[in-house]
């Protein structure tokens, strides 16, 4: 009798042990955590599997959405007073000219991040408000099946000024796209809003990246501006040969932001899981699940790229850069002389 009951607690002990080893994550992060997001849906997917892993006692909700529809969603949550509770705990958005905004109007709640100067290789806000979380990259693209190397633009000032491209390029819309909006930014603070006279002169057709992509395909455009991960992602998943360019007068690097709402205009008020999840997502493994989507790590110290991607710490190096308080504040002044010279041309 003493052999048999020792033989069946031996095996509730390994069973308790298996059980155990099953948990690996941080059981204590719990409750519910609502992100709006601009990632791919794809990315998200392969997300909410890591952090049900890493804190499998989280609720963790994503809102998908692009730039312009989140920001117009949030617009309505806030108000016109800019007193409304939102329906969100985080945001991961496109770029931190948005960031710069909800912190003047007391939307977000400081987080702290160790060593943050030394963990981080771009800018982040010294309150600790907002960090990158992501970066994505501004580039032109061209298809070899179709074109030459020779024939196709290698600089964004030549994609404006090259007549022999005229009615044959194509970029996303600063209107309703936070990426291209950092790039009409960047663009018009280096060569002036002559260069959205010069794009319209173009005939630059004004559309989504995979419309662009189709078109690179048939041939009918020649050159077109748009995010790096989009021909990464079509090059790995769909074999295709059209290629990135990297341009002489410098990339437009974007670094996407994470912010936690300020507790009492938060959905979940779950600040405790708000700060788990950032640091999680600014840790390696959140960085490789950030790669994995064809973005680039914000990480000091990581050599690696995205899929068939270049050294970020060399893409660094050539960054055109992003006024990105200009950005913000003289937002409807840029959009305004693009809608004049590019989007009614």
């Amino acid at each position: 009798m003493k052999k048999l009951l020792c033989a069946l607690l031996g095996v509730i002990m390994i069973l308790a042990g298996c059980g155990s080893s099953k948990s690996s994550g941080d059981e204590s992060v719990s409750g519910k955590v609502v992100i709006y997001t601009s990632m791919y849906q794809f990315v998200i997917d392969e997300m909410e599997k890591q952090l049900e892993k890493e804190f499998p006692n989280l609720d963790v909700e994503f809102f998908y959405g692009g730039t312009g529809e989140l920001q117009t969603k949030l617009a309505g949550e806030m108000g016109s007073d800019w007193k409304g509770k939102l329906s969100c705990d985080m945001m991961l958005v496109a770029e931190p000219a948005y960031s710069l905004e909800l912190k003047e109007h007391n939307y977000l709640e400081p987080m702290e991040i160790e060593d943050a100067d030394s963990l981080l290789r771009f800018d982040y806000d010294k309150d600790g408000y907002w960090y990158p979380v992501r970066v994505l990259n501004m580039v032109l693209a061209y298809n070899p099946d179709k074109y030459k190397e020779e024939e196709v633009p290698h600089s964004f000032k030549e994609f404006a000024e090259d007549t022999s491209l005229k009615g044959h390029i194509s970029m996303p819309d600063p209107l309703t796209s936070g990426t291209a909006m950092a790039a009409a930014a960047a663009l018009s603070d280096k060569y002036g809003y002559d260069y959205f006279k010069a794009l319209g002169k173009q005939k630059c057709m004004i559309e989504s990246g995979s419309t662009a992509l189709a078109k690179l395909q048939t041939g009918e455009c020649k050159s077109i501006m748009i995010l790096e991960e989009s021909v990464l992602k079509i090059r790995k998943e769909e074999g295709s040969n059209i290629t990135v360019i990297y341009p002489d007068d410098g990339e437009v690097l974007i670094p996407s932001t994470v912010m936690t709402v300020a507790e009492e205009k938060s959905a979940n008020a779950n600040l405790e899981a708000c700060e788990a999840v950032q640091k999680w997502l600014l840790s390696e493994p959140g960085q490789k699940c950030i790669m994995s989507g064809y973005m680039h790590s914000v990480l000091a110290g990581t050599t690696d790229v995205p899929y068939d991607s270049v050294s970020t710490d060399d893409l660094i190096k050539k960054d055109m850069g992003v006024d990105w308080n200009r950005c913000y504040k003289k937002r409807d002044e840029i959009r305004k002389q693009f809608q004049k010279y590019v989007t009614t041309k």
